[in-house]
């Protein structure tokens, strides 16, 4: 029984620091195909915006790295959630489907801290089902990692990508 609790508060531990993300822990991703090795990441502080997310390690092109997690809802719930989260800047929903939407804001992983950028070094793909953000060219480590959000709608936030940029979310 000390075992078990032992085991589990060393995990809780690992899990719950919030500069390393949900992946410190577990490097394997379980897929229909089997497991899959996925880079280790971390959320840290951005020079873009708010938080970010850092490569630990070098990646190469069209790997893997992290599911975009969060509660899957219709796109009609997700419209008002939305409004309420553009009126602070943020954008949490990703759209799947034309029915349905995953709202990172809610049971989020450190994938939803992955800033936009119009010249990207990732690219998402969903796969079975699942919102894969995918290296899209060889990534060093220390490298933040970014992804173009393909935005619809008002364009109501400024790009903050690099100094100059005149696109709008």
């Amino acid at each position: 029984m000390m075992l078990r609790f032992c085991v589990t508060r060393e995990l809780r531990r690992q899990l719950c620091r919030p500069e390393v993300g949900h992946q410190a822990s577990r490097t394997k991703r379980h897929t229909r195909l089997g497991a899959i090795y996925l880079p280790r990441i971390r959320r840290k502080r951005s020079a873009l915006h708010g938080w970010g997310v850092f490569a630990l390690e070098d990646m190469n092109k069209n790997k893997r790295i992290i599911t975009y997690d969060g509660e899957k809802i219709t796109s009609k719930e997700s419209e008002d959630r939305e409004d309420r989260y553009l009126r602070r800047g943020e954008i949490w929903c990703f759209r799947v489907t034309r029915r349905s939407v995953i709202d990172a804001n809610v049971n989020g992983n450190v994938a939803r801290f992955i800033n936009h950028a119009c010249k990207p070094n990732c690219y998402s793909n969903i796969i079975d089902h699942k919102i894969w953000i995918i290296a899209g060219r060889n990534i060093k480590a220390g490298e933040e990692l970014t992804y173009d959000y393909h935005t619809d709608g008002d364009k109501e936030i400024v790009c903050r990508c690099r100094p100059g940029c005149t696109n709008r979310l």
